[in-house]
């Protein structure tokens, strides 16, 4: 407890404060680096509210109409995830789909689009194993963002005619790393 005042300071400027092995910080309010909060926020977490229709051979931004929890206003509620103003930095990203009535030799790609162009550091290509099947998987990554850089889904099929995706096993989720 401080002497006097609200405030306790552990050494003073230049000093190196050191914790012994086997102890631990248990923080109950925000965490300060350098003078500035340290938290893993904007966060957001979506899944697909219905099937979605992807043609053959055409690339289709995924939509991700259920926001689970958006910390930070950061997710349009539909498909978008923008870095907002003063958050630039190092985030990470998942997604995953399902496709359903998919045949053996199909192709599916998935990727992340980074204001709006494939990131081909960050795509996923699969042949589906066998005819007849859902076949779900998903993809990760991590970006180093600015503000106003933003995240979608994109997803190709090579089906030869339109396929759903399962609503259930679509979801789109991102934060900023600390």
């Amino acid at each position: 407890d401080p002497q006097s005042g609200t405030a306790l300071e552990i050494g003073t400027s230049g000093d190196t404060v050191t914790v012994p092995s086997g102890a631990t910080f248990n923080v109950a309010g925000t965490l300060q680096s350098g003078g500035a909060a340290v938290a893993n926020t904007p966060n957001f977490y979506a899944t697909a509210s219905g099937d979605q229709t992807i043609a053959s051979s055409t690339a289709t931004v995924m939509t991700f109409a259920t926001e689970v929890f958006d910390n930070g206003s950061c997710y349009d509620g539909t498909n978008k995830f923008t870095v907002p103003s003063g958050k630039g930095g190092v985030y990470a990203f998942w997604a995953s789909y399902r496709l359903d009535s998919m045949y053996d030799g199909n192709q599916i790609t998935l990727a992340f689009l980074k204001n709006g162009s494939r990131d081909d550091r960050s795509f996923l290509i699969c042949r589906v194993p066998s005819d007849n099947t859902s076949y779900s998987s998903g993809i990760s990554a991590i970006f180093n963002l600015a503000a106003s850089d933003y995240i979608q889904i994109e997803i190709s099929q090579s089906n030869g005619s339109s396929r759903n995706t399962g609503a259930a096993a679509c979801t789109f989720g991102g934060f900023k790393l600390i």
